[in-house]
């Protein structure tokens, strides 16, 4: 008996299986990339879709007209069909809700609305994940054919079911765009404020109501000494031991920029590295900078994350990191944020060399110019930054729940 374990209590019956090339059409691109696009119809492609329920336009700008998709054999898809990634990252889905045309990454599903809800079977769809993955070819890049595509099995019930279920989940899609958007708008603030900050458009006062002085300009390599590290590769780290080992691919990727140890999951140095040669400066310490020297692109160069608790924890840095650590005492987190904002950034982006990867050597880092506030405005300014990033975890941790609610939900509501 196929039925799914939660149902609203006005609806009974068996659900029916079906592929979904059994229920709908197929619009699969041309192999032919536009030339023109002078147009007014979006040219969406994987990168549009991504985090999204709903799409109507096109982040890079491109449209094309209805003769130029004649040209290379492409098809206009019409508003509420469901749209799925089927090479590289597969399984994303959305729907439109305009006309669009979709690039070779992409297929279509065109539904008869008046039997089929879109948003019921977006979310039937995308509960096969495992199917999906078990049908894709493997290749450096996986992807799905067209029969791959129409071979994804779902059990549907009556429209009117189909349509409360749908109700339910718009419902459930809402509150995750609307955390979103404050996620966002979060992050759009603290980047504004500390635009102002760091260029002193916006200034603090002493508690006492005073204004502070005048910050003090010098390079990098005057407020920093620069201390050894190890080029371990990946292969020597692993989840248990008793030394810490900083990655600068973890640096890219994962690691908040004020540093906990508390809060990161560290890979360890393993058994085959010889821990005995590692020197006292090696060994980081509060308040030190790990930058990493090595990226693919301009926006990650020169990333760094300051260390603000180590719980006795031995730490090292490894593999294209720096270690910076401050000749004076600075307010914890004020550097963390220095780093990061747009006067350092850009300095360090200009100082980077390399084509295919970007590197920044210890000599250019050294020239950085920095401007330095006080101690005591310092700390205000980590501080009130601090409390912003806390605010932004918090709905990034709301966003997450709501996620893996829905995700169980999906479970549930779904044969």
């Amino acid at each position: 008996m196929s039925v799914p374990k939660l149902r609203f209590k006005e609806f009974d019956g068996d659900w029916d299986f079906r592929k979904i090339g059994d229920i709908s059409d197929s619009i699969v691109p041309g192999r032919n990339k536009p030339k023109l696009f002078d147009g007014d119809i979006p040219w969406v492609t994987t990168p549009d879709i991504k985090d999204k329920i709903y799409v109507s336009d096109t982040q890079s700008n491109y449209y094309i007209s209805e003769v130029e998709a004649k040209n290379v054999g492409s098809k206009i898809v019409p508003t509420n069909s469901v749209i799925m990634s089927c090479v590289g990252d597969l399984g994303l889905f959305v729907i439109n809700t305009k006309p669009i045309v979709i690039n070779q990454q992409l297929h279509a599903f065109l539904l008869d609305n008046s039997k089929y809800s879109s948003v019921f079977v977006l979310n039937a769809l995308s509960k096969n994940q495992n199917f999906i993955e078990k049908v894709a070819t493997k290749t450096a890049l996986p992807y799905l054919n067209k029969d791959n595509c129409n071979s994804i099995p779902l059990f549907l019930c009556s429209f009117e079911e189909q349509t409360e279920i749908a109700s339910f989940f718009s419902a459930v899609d809402e509150k995750i765009s609307q955390m979103t958007q404050k996620h966002e708008l979060l992050s759009q603030y603290k980047q504004g404020m500390m635009q102002k900050l760091f260029s002193q458009q916006i200034r603090f006062k002493a508690d006492d109501g005073s204004e502070f002085g005048e910050w003090e300009e010098n390079n990098f390599s005057a407020q920093f000494n620069f201390h050894n590290t190890n080029s371990h590769s990946r292969a020597l780290l692993t989840k248990y031991g008793e030394i810490m080992n900083i990655h600068y691919g973890d640096i890219h990727t994962k690691f908040s920029m004020l540093f906990d140890v508390n809060k990161e999951c560290i890979p360890f140095l393993n058994n085959e590295v010889n821990t005995s040669k590692i020197t006292k400066e090696q060994f980081l310490k509060v308040g030190d900078l790990v930058i990493a020297d090595a990226s693919e692109d301009y926006k990650d160069i020169g990333k760094a994350i300051e260390v603000i608790n180590l719980n006795n924890q031995k730490v090292v840095a490894g593999l294209h990191t720096y270690i910076a650590r401050p000749i004076k005492p600075f307010a914890l987190g004020f550097c963390g944020y220095m780093m990061q904002s747009f006067e350092v950034r850009e300095q360090i982006k200009k100082l980077a060399t390399g084509i295919s990867v970007l590197g920044i050597s210890k000599s250019n880092l050294g020239k950085v110019e920095l401007r330095i506030p006080c101690l005591e405005e310092q700390t205000k300014i980590a501080n009130f930054l601090a409390a912003i990033d806390q605010k932004i975890e918090v709905v990034a941790k709301q966003i997450e729940q709501a996620k893996q609610w829905k995700k169980g939900l999906l479970q549930q509501l779904f044969v």
